[in-house]
């Protein structure tokens, strides 16, 4: 199951792990992920993946200004995943009302809306659906009481 993400997971770890890319202390950033479909359409996929080489410098330039510190995009099939992680004082209705407000931001979007699509369950009118986090290693490792199963209770 693991084996085939193997590669891309190590090349991404190495590629994280070994430069710090960040002004500020990992933990003290805050972390968002979200979800969106793209149109069910390999040269759609496609076309998007190309836009995202190479992404307009007035984009990034305002996702840096929201505060945000940096900002990934994985793709598997038609669904993409965005991990963003921000200062600590980033605010996702500020960023959306900034984004409002930025003429070449909106062309972003308008032009991306041609190859996205809601995901199902998304509320009228929302692109990009935050996530909840389910699961952190980290949490349940430090933990001082280990949680237990419920199916070790009947051992």
């Amino acid at each position: 199951m693991w084996t085939e993400a193997i590669p891309t997971w190590t090349a991404h770890y190495n590629k994280y792990f070994k430069v710090n890319r960040y002004p500020m202390k990992e933990a003290h950033l805050k972390k968002f992920c979200f979800a969106l479909d793209l149109k069910d359409d390999a040269e759609a996929i496609n076309t998007y993946q190309e836009y995202h080489k190479a992404v307009w410098p007035e984009i990034n330039q305002s996702l840096k200004d929201s505060g945000i510190v940096n900002a990934e995009i994985y793709n598997t099939g038609n669904r993409l995943f965005m991990i963003i992680e921000a200062a600590p004082d980033f605010s996702i209705a500020q960023k959306s009302q900034m984004d409002q407000n930025n003429p070449r931001v909106q062309a972003w979007e308008t032009l991306m809306w041609e190859f996205q699509q809601a995901l199902p369950h998304a509320p009228q009118g929302t692109k990009w659906v935050l996530m909840e986090k389910i699961y952190d290693l980290n949490d349940q490792v430090s933990s001082p009481t280990p949680k237990s199963d419920k199916s070790d209770a009947k051992k």
